[in-house]
């Protein structure tokens, strides 16, 4: 079998900065909506961070939204078109810090949306601020002593957070670390999506990603800090499945 790149992707030269784990999770989604054959029912939301121009990768239907306010436009759109399959792919800025409301409530209801949530702990877009989800001791230019629990609080799980609402029907954390994290992804974000097609309501994947950039360490030294250190302060696993009861 020889690798080819999916029809859902774009010919677009990357904006990504050499070993952001973006590129991979692009290249996961559009497998998946290729797979499932559903690119034309597709309408996607982008979020405001580094995949903000979502829209110039992927090969369907996407919509801009204003800043943490993906998951309100994906409830709009799944209500008003039921038929179409909608997903939101939102950082941990958009999706923890500013959008946390929308996050929390949309999953609450229990929303027949596929959520892509990427966990990069750092603010990437904008400069390297601390995140809801940076680590306790890791710099960051809003913490340039490292994040202090006492201070800043610890990191937030957003899997471990949601999965108490009646709600939610699928989360899972995977990482795009390692090529055997890379396949399980793949595994967890086309549930997700067969999830929301055989209408069994809200499920979100939390994607581990490195950020070499603003974490001021080369591709293979962050592939090693997502390995050693994100892994630890958020463990990979299924933290709610209600389609396998």
């Amino acid at each position: 079998m020889s690798f080819t790149k999916s029809s859902v992707l774009k010919d677009q030269a990357t904006h990504y900065c050499p070993g952001c784990g973006h590129g991979i999770a692009h290249r996961i989604v559009a497998e998946v909506i290729e797979e499932l054959d559903i690119r034309e029912k597709v309408i996607a939301t982008a979020p405001v961070g580094c995949a903000v121009l979502l829209y110039d990768y992927f090969n369907c239907d996407i919509i801009e939204c204003a800043h943490g306010r993906s998951p309100a436009a994906a409830t709009a759109i799944k209500r008003v078109r039921p038929e179409n399959i909608v997903f939101t792919y939102q950082g941990d800025g958009d999706l923890a810090a500013i959008g946390m409301a929308e996050t929390i409530h949309t999953a609450n209801r229990g929303e027949n949306i596929t959520v892509i949530f990427i966990n990069n702990a750092i603010y990437g877009m904008t400069g390297g601020q601390m995140a809801p989800t940076t680590l306790i001791g890791q710099k960051s230019t809003t913490s340039p002593a490292g994040r202090d629990a006492n201070n800043e609080g610890p990191p937030i799980r957003i899997c471990e957070l949601l999965s108490s609402l009646d709600g939610v029907t699928y989360l899972e954390r995977v990482s795009v670390s390692s090529a055997k994290d890379v396949i399980r992804a793949k595994k967890a974000v086309k549930k997700a999506f067969t999830n929301q097609i055989e209408g069994k309501g809200y499920s979100l994947v939390e994607i581990l990603s490195m950020c070499p950039t603003d974490w001021k360490l080369s591709p293979k030294h962050s592939v090693d800090f997502v390995n050693k250190e994100m892994k630890e302060a958020f463990p990979l696993g299924v933290f709610k499945d209600l389609t396998s009861s």
